[in-house]
């Protein structure tokens, strides 16, 4: 099998917007078909909040999630996720088990931030 990415042109990667939010509430998701959590994440001013639902169970509890700074793709079409509607995409990579982290990011970087 092949897993060599398709290229793309830097204007490709600009048209993803991927930004720094701050986790202001988590919450389980009983209503979801594989365990996860319903986040409301604040962008900043220009954004504001947005919710998103996330499959990170196994390695957070909702109450360490909260103050937690995060990246998300804010700019794919809203998906509703049972009776949840989920406006941005949390970003994480896959353990060895292929269970959720979050992508990190530094402390001090400000929310709303671009990733360049």
């Amino acid at each position: 099998m092949n897993n060599k990415p398709a290229e793309i042109t830097f204007d490709d990667f600009l048209a993803v917007d991927i930004r720094v939010g701050k986790i202001i509430s988590a919450e389980t998701f009983p209503q979801a078909r594989k365990p996860a959590y319903k986040l409301l994440i604040d962008f900043g001013p220009d954004i504001g909040q947005k919710k998103s639902s996330a499959q990170i169970t196994v390695h957070y509890s909702p109450d360490e999630l909260v103050g937690r700074k995060v990246m998300a793709v804010i700019n794919f079409p809203k998906r509703q996720i049972g009776p949840f509607m989920s406006e941005v995409l949390t970003l994480g990579f896959a353990d060895e088990s292929g269970d959720i982290l979050l992508a990190g990011v530094e402390e001090n970087t400000p929310i709303g931030a671009r990733l360049l």
